[in-house]
């Protein structure tokens, strides 16, 4: 009886043991490789044949997939001409600020011939997010989703869909965007706009000579589908909506919200928005155009065409004879708002809010340690010596925050820090505050020139900080979209007209913010973040609006090592590129 009971307890043991072995390896992480060859690749569009810089020969490049936890370690070879970096935009970068990508703010640039392994982690995080080049105007066609599957067994906190598809808006220049971008920098002017939008590398059939080139979507009736929709346009906030349907906004940037329904997506460049598309139960005697077109609040010119793509409806044949199976069926289109619905953008944005809930708690700083209001908006630059400059006044176009136009340092800020070797590289001396107050929203001063450096803020590790950005009308007030690296943040407040720092805190959400890592500073108005600053690192803070960036609306912030091990960054790979 008591050896029958002590193998019942042995074989119930051991089976509990494999068990939760199983339970453990059911999470288990493990470690992705991928390589990236940069290559050029003979792309023909809109009739128009061009050699552009690609990931293995394709555009949009490559998707990755990964699940939350697992390790990634990506090869890339720089084969073409240019210098080359590539940022993993969204991903947190936990002490491994070495592979974030912006070139010479975390590493120099990967030179024609050399390669260059990016080894990351992706921790807490799940959804969608994408990849893209970090240097020059090469983002252009240097693109392409990362898709974070939750860990194995768990499930998303909405229905699961029957199918996911990327989608991913771009920009198509028929010129060679880095000349163009050359060409401006050196006139003081502006570049010229691009020819056409895309959806998953094709402009769609309302553009000319490009009926051909468009992207279509399949869909049985009854089902539902997940897509994780990409903004990696250059320049340009895009409204999408697809004829007769309507999408439910399930996650931002990688982080579950509050789902809502809608007609029209509002996606600025950088963000990345999942929604559920369901199905019509039955198969309609018509397909759906698929849209995107601009949102713009700026006084330069942008491009005002349509992307458009097909939806169309998986009709069963055994029900359909071949007459109405070879008819054309009819083309829905949907409505889009028009190029500066402001009023629409904030509503949408507005209903955009976290989760809030005991398995997906707010991540919200209640205490502030350190407070800063940066202006973000263009001005200029007085021209050369001896040189004609096609901004106002023979000067050049620039922009600034806080007044402040960045200069590109030729090391890497991150590589200065680390060996504390900043001089002569980068200061330290990035104002906390405009340099002196105006009506930032209403006539500009009469001297709207910018100052030029390299300055960073610095921050004691595990500091929270309160920002707030507020737009300009120096030139003309416009939407920026700014993003954060290695941080997400949570958007506690917006408004329009000039912050007041009495009234609108009071109004702040502190219960179920939109936890973000893009987020667009409203034309003419304001935004509120906060942030931990828990990874140490340098970090790189952008309009991402590549002309904006170009122009120099950037900035950094340092991120001291903490005291323990764990809180501290650490050494370069040993291929991290040279300069």
């Amino acid at each position: 009886m008591g050896s029958a009971f002590l193998r019942i307890l042995v074989t119930s043991l051991c089976a509990l043991w494999i068990f939760s072995e199983l339970a453990v390896a059911k999470h288990a992480s493990i470690t992705r490789h991928y390589k990236f060859d940069i290559k050029m690749q003979n792309v023909t569009r809109m009739c128009r044949t061009k050699s552009i810089v690609t990931v293995n020969g394709q555009i949009p490049g490559p998707r990755i997939i990964a699940r939350e936890g697992d390790r990634l370690l990506i090869k890339v070879v720089n084969h073409v001409q240019y210098n080359v970096t590539l940022h993993w935009h969204g991903i947190r970068q936990l002490r491994s600020g070495w592979a974030d990508g912006p070139a010479y703010v975390t590493q120099c640039p990967i030179q024609t011939g050399q390669s260059y392994i990016y080894n990351f982690t992706v921790t807490g995080q799940r959804g969608t997010l994408f990849w893209h080049a970090h240097i020059s105007w090469l983002r252009a066609t240097l693109h392409g989703p990362i898709v974070i599957l939750p860990k194995k067994g768990v499930s998303y906190p909405f229905p699961q869909p029957h199918k996911e598809v990327p989608i991913i808006f771009g920009e198509w220049w028929k010129a060679d965007t880095e000349k163009i971008i050359s060409q401006a920098l050196q006139t003081g002017g502006a570049p010229n706009i691009s020819d056409a939008y895309t959806i998953n590398g094709h402009p769609g059939l309302l553009y000319n000579c490009s009926a051909k080139d468009t992207f279509k979507l399949k869909v049985k009736p009854g089902k539902t589908y997940l897509l994780r929709l990409i903004n990696a346009a250059l320049n340009d906030e895009l409204f999408f909506s697809i004829a007769n349907h309507s999408l439910t906004v399930v996650e931002a940037d990688a982080v579950y919200v509050k789902p809502f329904k809608t007609h029209i997506v509002l996606i600025t460049p950088g963000q990345t928005t999942n929604v559920l598309l369901m199905a019509k139960a039955k198969a309609p005697n018509s397909t759906f155009l698929m849209a995107a077109r601009p949102y713009a609040t700026g006084p330069a010119s942008f491009d005002n065409t349509t992307t458009a793509g097909i939806l169309e409806y998986d009709h069963n044949p055994s029900a359909t004879n071949s007459k109405s199976k070879n008819k054309k069926l009819p083309l829905l289109k949907p409505s889009l708002p028009v190029f500066n619905d402001t009023t629409f953008a904030t509503k949408f944005v507005k209903k955009i809010r976290s989760l809030a809930n005991a398995r997906f708690p707010a991540k919200v700083p209640k205490k502030v340690d350190r407070r800063f209001f940066f202006t973000i908006g263009l001005g200029l630059l007085p021209c050369s010596q001896n040189k004609t400059c096609q901004g106002p006044n023979n000067t050049m176009l620039a922009a600034s925050v806080n007044n402040v136009s960045f200069v590109q340092p030729n090391i890497a800020l991150l590589q200065s820090h680390f060996l504390n070797r900043s001089k002569g590289v980068y200061t330290t001396d990035f104002p906390t505050n405009p340099p002196f107050k105006f009506n930032y929203t209403g006539t500009p001063p009469s001297n709207i020139m910018t100052a030029k450096g390299t300055k960073v803020v610095v921050l004691p590790f595990n500091t929270s900080v309160e920002l707030v950005m507020q737009d300009t009308s120096i030139i003309g007030a416009e939407s920026h979209p700014l993003h954060l690296h290695g941080f997400n943040f949570v958007v506690v407040g917006q408004g329009f007209g000039n912050f007041d720092p009495k009234k609108d805190p009071v109004k702040f959400n502190l219960v179920d913010p939109a936890e973000r890592n893009t987020v667009g500073v409203p034309s003419g108005g304001w935004v509120a973040i906060r942030f931990l600053a828990d990874n140490p690192g340098v970090w790189f803070m952008h309009c991402h609006l590549e002309v904006h960036t170009s122009w120099g609306l950037k900035m950094a912030w340092v991120v001291n090592d903490g005291k323990r091990p764990s809180q501290k960054l650490p050494p370069p790979p040993s291929d991290l590129p040279k300069c």
